[in-house]
């Protein structure tokens, strides 16, 4: 089982924990990553974007000229795609671009993910995480006392509003609770936070 520090704030190392190896000791998997990542930028596209078919555009009710005499071609209606102005041909529509992984793939997906961050050395286990009121320099020394300057990741085991809104101004850092545990963030965030009771929560829920 892979064995690392626990600290506390100030970086002290207070004790040991044993991560469980089915959870943080997974061989990476990087195109089950991938997939991850797409289905989860996937879902958040939007997909409202839309075109106008000759159905819906303006106008038409009349034929432009008669169909014989003039030396024109043939006419049926203003909203042609082949006019100016006229209806467009497969143009896109409202859609949603989400699609499924089964549970054990996403399961497995954030296990490679968390597996990674630890052959990396790049997740921190810490003894406890709670502020008494939201407020932006406890989590700057946090990452000072680490030093850290790029994106990171704080998880917790229940929702911890204090430190979510601490981190909330700080660009390339995110605090989420074990509920919300995703590859993306993960894989997006350099350093990894983990409280004891989150590690707990999450072995609980992916061993």
């Amino acid at each position: 089982m892979p064995k690392v520090a626990v600290y506390n704030i100030d970086r002290q190392q207070v004790g040991d924990i044993e991560l469980n190896d089915n959870v943080f000791g997974v061989e990476v998997n990087g195109g089950l990553l991938h997939q991850a990542v797409v289905m989860q930028l996937a879902s958040q596209r939007l997909g409202t974007h839309a075109t106008k078919t000759r159905a819906f555009v303006r106008g038409g009710g009349r034929k432009p000229w008669k169909q014989k005499g003039t030396g024109r071609a043939r006419s049926g209606s203003r909203r042609s795609p082949l006019w100016v102005g006229g209806g467009t041909v497969f143009g896109p529509h409202p859609r949603s671009y989400a699609f499924s992984m089964p549970r054990k793939q996403r399961r497995l997906a954030i296990k490679c993910a968390l597996s990674d961050k630890v052959q990396e050395d790049s997740l921190f286990v810490l003894d406890a995480l709670d502020f008494e009121a939201p407020k932006t320099k406890q989590v700057v020394k946090l990452l000072q006392t680490f030093e850290i300057d790029n994106k990171a990741l704080i998880i917790t085991a229940e929702e911890a509003e204090n430190v979510e809104r601490s981190s909330r101004n700080i660009p390339g850092v995110k605090a989420i609770n074990t509920t919300g545990l995703n590859v993306y963030d993960i894989l997006n965030h350099d350093k990894l936070f983990v409280t004891k009771d989150a590690v707990a929560r999450i072995e609980e829920v992916l061993a």
